[in-house]
């Protein structure tokens, strides 16, 4: 069989495709800058971001203080929701597994509500200590993540990989359950207000809460790339990841921190995200036709992040005054996704070997 010179080789494929995804991440980020209901230039855009002064000073103040801080959060949270749910695919071996599965946003929704749905003199009280505020809001989400991360990591030494799932999900509904007996005895405008909190949003994200937003998740993602190695490991099974001389129980434990703290920070911050970490890691391995996680870590930050920014944008829906919910648009997203999975279901196991 002849050999053809002019074929491009799989490898070169890929970094193709990874030079495109960031091309592709560079260009939706510069149009989550321009798109608004104020109309600014690119050049002065730019101009801006390279600390020019702008022909108008609201401009200035527009990008640096509204635009360019939705913008990277977007991203963040596009990339830590993609790789969370590409960790639990894989560490579940199950193709619909997304970065809630172990219950994170269902306790930080729980914390949410204790907070925003509480009445009575305990709402008054919340209030003058100024928990009703978003950053209150942030505080609350982050303790009731903590919490049900407390307790998956108590229990991820001493059961099993599915066992934990199905733990996951308990807590899961447990933590909802409260939150519906909350929301039955709230006032109707604590209730419009946790309402807001679940439609999900990247605009409510200050530099100040950024400071502390970013590290959580850089410290995830940098968790993830070195958990690259057992994860292509497990993609066989346990089994044989112990034969090969991998501590499954360690390389769990690692994983489950990494997705844990990337899912319970975006989670408090932005909201309840969803379909994103579900959708992604599967374009992904289309993408690259690879179950390579050294490959397929960087290409999901990078894919998770131009899904974010692109639905971000839908939800604004350019030339008008009104913004679409956030989950709306990645349930539109996402849902063809799955369904497309659901559709392939006698090629998922090999898309999870080899």
């Amino acid at each position: 069989m002849r050999h053809d010179p002019t074929a491009i080789s799989p490898k070169n494929r890929q970094h193709w495709a990874m030079s495109l995804l960031l091309l592709a991440l560079l260009g939706a980020f510069l149009l989550s800058l321009f798109v608004g209901s104020v109309r600014i230039p690119l050049d002065e855009i730019l101009r801006i971001l390279l600390g020019g002064a702008a022909e108008r000073e609201t401009w200035t103040t527009i990008v640096l203080k509204f635009r360019l801080p939705k913008a990277v959060t977007a991203v963040l949270a596009g990339s830590a929701l993609s790789v969370s749910g590409l960790q639990m695919q894989t560490m579940f071996r199950n193709p619909l597994a997304g970065p809630f599965v172990l219950g994170i946003n269902s306790g930080a929704s729980l914390g949410v509500a204790l907070v925003v749905l509480a009445v009575g003199t305990g709402s008054t009280l919340l209030a003058g200590l100024g928990l009703l505020s978003d950053f209150g809001i942030v505080v609350a989400a982050s303790l009731g993540a903590g919490l049900v991360l407390f307790l998956v990591l108590a229990v991820a030494r001493r059961v099993e990989t599915m066992t934990l799932l199905i733990l996951g999900l308990m807590f899961g509904y447990a933590t909802s359950a409260l939150v519906s007996v909350l929301l039955y005895f709230s006032i109707a405008e604590r209730i419009q207000a946790y309402i807001a909190w679940t439609f999900g949003s990247f605009g409510g994200v200050t530099w100040r809460q950024m400071q502390v937003m970013a590290p959580a998740v850089l410290l995830g993602l940098i968790i993830a790339w070195l958990s690259a190695k057992p994860l292509n490991a497990l993609l066989l099974g346990e089994t044989y990841a112990q034969s090969l001389g991998l501590s499954v129980r360690r390389a769990r434990f690692t994983v489950l921190v990494s997705a844990s703290l990337m899912a319970g920070a975006i989670t408090a911050f932005c909201g309840p995200i969803g379909f994103v970490g579900v959708a992604v890691p599967h374009l992904c391995r289309s993408l690259f036709s690879t179950s390579n996680h050294r490959l397929l870590i960087p290409a999901t930050i990078l894919l998770g992040g131009i899904v974010a920014l692109l639905a971000d944008l839908l939800a604004q829906l350019p030339g008008s005054q009104t913004t679409l919910p956030l989950n709306a648009v990645t349930a539109l997203i996402g849902a063809p996704v799955v369904t497309w999975v659901i559709l392939r279901q006698r090629n998922l196991r090999s898309s999870f070997a080899g």
